[in-house]
């Protein structure tokens, strides 16, 4: 029996959970969202929330505390052949997203199931995504639904969410795309 013992194994040793754990979460503040298992993302939820927490705190001590449960690696994109840095993940995460959610009091990740499944083991695939910059739009159709509109607004709202699956599906085919030029 399991009474009182929180969190997954996920099939893994301690260590490679905590390294797992970290690695999502730092994949997931610098591209906003990622695609794993239902479990995994199920794991990482509440721990990047505690990061973001910690964010909109904005103290020394606080970013400390984030480096310490994070690590501090850096941000690296790739351009004309070379390797540039763009920063560091602590600092995006103190920089850009504890602002971004000074105002909300939790909730900054959603998972999102794919109807996709992985081809290896037939695992399950979500999108875990930060909640954020698609709020503006939904303002605008609840402004919009005030006015008397409300079909309008329904239609509005059917059409992100349809677009906002086809950007998820589209992402995952992009990461399964890399994968198998990889191999």
């Amino acid at each position: 029996m399991r009474h009182r013992v929180a969190g997954r194994r996920l099939g893994r040793t301690s260590e490679h959970r905590l390294a797992m754990r970290r690695n999502l979460v730092a994949s997931l503040f610098e591209h906003e969202t990622i695609s794993t298992t239902t479990e995994k993302a199920k794991e990482v939820k509440a721990f990047a929330e505690k990061l973001i927490t910690l964010a909109k705190k904005g103290t020394l001590s606080a970013r400390r505390r984030a480096i310490t449960m994070l690590g501090n690696r850096d941000i690296i994109s790739h351009e004309d052949g070379k390797a540039l840095k763009k920063g560091t993940i602590v600092g995006k995460l103190f920089s850009e997203l504890g602002p971004r959610y000074l105002d909300r009091p939790g909730g900054y990740t959603r998972i999102i199931r794919l109807a996709l499944r992985r081809l290896g083991d037939n695992g399950q695939l979500v999108l875990l995504q930060l909640v954020g910059q698609e709020e503006s739009v939904k303002k605008k159709t609840k402004s919009a639904a005030k006015k008397g509109s409300s079909r309008k607004a329904k239609k509005a709202e059917e059409v992100s969410k349809a677009e906002e699956v086809e950007e998820a599906i589209e992402v995952v085919e992009a990461e399964e795309v890399k994968e198998d030029n990889q191999q």
